[in-house]
């Protein structure tokens, strides 16, 4: 059997953040959208929850992380090219988001990363598919 993934992530304005993901090239499953959560398919098994925090705590018992200060996790998605990580992460910056770390180049593997609005991580990784993994 082959898993779907859903991570939820809280936003503060889901207006704004549906706006900057979709700039990005993201689209949307309107079937799980409404005003305080925005559905964003990365692949027809993956779908990232952009909830807005008071319905994020509906989901859980604790308190939220604090991104400014502390990564509870890394999301990191795949590109096609090394240019296509740099044209991402390029265009996530040019609309609101920020730099976050340095490039790593290892050669056969390419990774910059940004922070979106609400200050989650975002890796964007390109591996050459020519090189064996092992």
């Amino acid at each position: 059997m082959s898993r779907m993934m859903f991570p939820n992530l809280p936003v503060s304005d889901v207006t704004a953040t549906r706006k900057f993901f979709g700039g990005l090239g993201f689209e949307f499953n309107e079937q799980f959208c409404d005003a305080q959560t925005a559905c964003m398919v990365i692949n027809e098994k993956t779908m990232v929850m952009l909830l807005e925090t008071p319905r994020f705590k509906d989901f859980i018992a604790d308190d939220i992380c604090d991104t400014a200060t502390a990564r509870e996790v890394l999301l990191c998605v795949s590109a096609e090219s090394r240019e296509e990580v740099d044209s991402l992460v390029d265009a996530a910056i040019d609309a609101g988001g920020t730099k976050w770390m340095e490039a790593q180049d290892h050669g056969f593997m390419y990774g910059r990363a940004f922070r979106d609005l609400d200050g989650h991580v975002w890796e964007v990784m390109w591996m050459d598919p020519s090189v064996p993994q092992g």
